[in-house]
């Protein structure tokens, strides 16, 4: 049984960094970031496979970063020059198999409960 446990999540001002970090068990091919702002739909962050191969959102590119532990026991998204427009629940995700394309939500069979981040002007 696959679990997914975020941490990280909090509140930061305009410009700011913040670590989210996902605990997970059991088998994932590839691990995943969402996010989902009230009243939008969930949106894809950034992927990760278990040989590292990594996919980025458009908005993501360039300020976050998707990394994994060896074990793929652990997966962290390291957010940088964080903007009001990042204030969303975010979720890991993970799937045994191939995701093609890497963020599509609905290929994603295992969801943790999200972390919430909040960036402030």
């Amino acid at each position: 049984q696959v679990q997914l446990v975020e941490s990280g999540g909090g509140s930061v001002q305009a410009g700011g960094s913040l670590r989210l970090s996902c605990a997970a068990s059991g088998y994932n091919y590839i691990t995943a970031w969402f996010r989902q702002a009230p009243g939008k739909e969930r949106e894809g962050v950034a992927a990760i496979t278990r040989n590292g191969r990594t996919t980025y959102s458009d908005s993501a590119k360039g300020r976050f970063a998707i990394s994994q532990d060896n074990a793929q026991s652990a997966l962290y998204l390291q957010m940088t020059s964080l903007k009001p427009e990042d204030t969303a629940m975010y979720y890991c995700a993970s799937a045994p198999h191939n995701v093609d394309p890497p963020l599509r939500a609905n290929e994603y069979q295992y969801w943790g409960q999200g972390t919430q981040v909040t960036v402030s002007s």
